[in-house]
């Protein structure tokens, strides 16, 4: 039960939110000795109410994707076999009520009882994703890519954002670009995968009415469509280290080899890719490469230094 459970919520996707996460405060925000509002304990807990928000999201989407996955994924099926939909249901609003009280408790703790506010739309937006947005036509895929982005802006809402003053403005809106950069590498880099996924499950797509690019354009036009997108976060990346970076041998090295080479395999395979198991590989291929570039985030100690 348990392990079936983990693999329903995504561990290993919430398991990067967590990394990511602590990457931002303990690598970047505590580095470089910035104003900040969280405690050990106040970072606990939006971690929690991150995850929980994001694992209740999984399992709601999965409860509506289940026709479409009887055909894309008959193997990987969890729902009716190793979990209840009752169950399931149950596991989402017990996530989503902690995930939501959580986040409110978080922002009374630190003086912004506002804030709480974004907790609560974050979970409308997943419920709205899985039972409506995912069935209109990049729409769906914006909206998660957008959650995605805004699992790394949340931290710099909650940490720097309430420790701003006058005389800090300027180095607080530094590191808050910075987390921007990365919310923004990781919003194009979700938003190739979400269209990788399509081309992937396109047939139990076809039989569940959804209609994404796939469906509407063909996949050969749909490959044109991901390789101009994933122009820009190549064309980004080099700008960026050849601004920013470009003075540290070793930034640039792990930049080149673990982040920017990887996405020039990716634009060369997708012009070719028509198989599932094509577009299988693109998909896991993306997701490393948003592994490595967030695990970059751990560089600016060495390169700000």
């Amino acid at each position: 039960m348990l392990t079936a459970f983990l693999k329903l919520v995504r561990y290993q996707n919430l398991i990067m939110i967590i990394l990511t996460q602590a990457l931002i405060k303990y690598g970047l925000f505590n580095v470089f000795g910035i104003s900040i509002t969280l405690s050990g304990l106040g970072f606990i807990l939006l971690c929690f109410a991150t995850i929980c928000i994001a694992a209740a999201g999984n399992i709601i989407n999965d409860i509506y994707d289940l026709e479409s996955d009887k055909i894309n994924k008959p193997e990987k099926i969890l729902l009716g076999t190793k979990i209840s939909i009752k169950t399931a249901n149950t596991l989402y609003i017990i996530l989503s009520i902690l995930g939501v009280g959580s986040g409110f408790y978080l922002s009374n703790l630190i003086g912004k009882p506002g804030f709480a506010a974004i907790f609560i739309i974050i979970s409308a937006l997943l419920y709205l994703y899985a039972t409506y947005l995912k069935h209109i036509m990049v729409i769906g895929n914006l909206v998660i890519s957008f959650l995605v982005a805004f699992s790394i802006i949340i931290v710099g809402l909650y940490d720097l954002m309430p420790a701003i003053t006058p005389e800090n403005r300027q180095t607080q809106s530094v590191i808050f670009s910075i987390v921007l950069d990365y919310a923004l590498f990781a919003f194009l880099l979700n938003w190739l995968r979400e269209m990788v996924k399509d081309q992937e499950d396109i047939k139990g797509d076809y039989n569940a009415g959804r209609n994404t690019l796939p469906i509407a354009l063909g996949t050969k036009r749909t490959n044109l469509i991901l390789f101009i997108v994933g122009l820009i976060p190549l064309v980004a990346i080099i700008y960026y280290l050849y601004q920013y970076l470009f003075e540290n041998l070793w930034a640039v090295l792990y930049t080149l080899v673990l982040v920017v080479a990887p996405l020039l395999y990716f634009l060369i395979h997708v012009w070719t890719a028509k198989s599932k198991q094509d577009y299988t590989k693109l998909s896991t291929l993306l997701k490393i490469i948003m592994l490595f570039g967030i695990l970059s985030l751990g560089l600016y100690q060495l390169i700000l230094l």
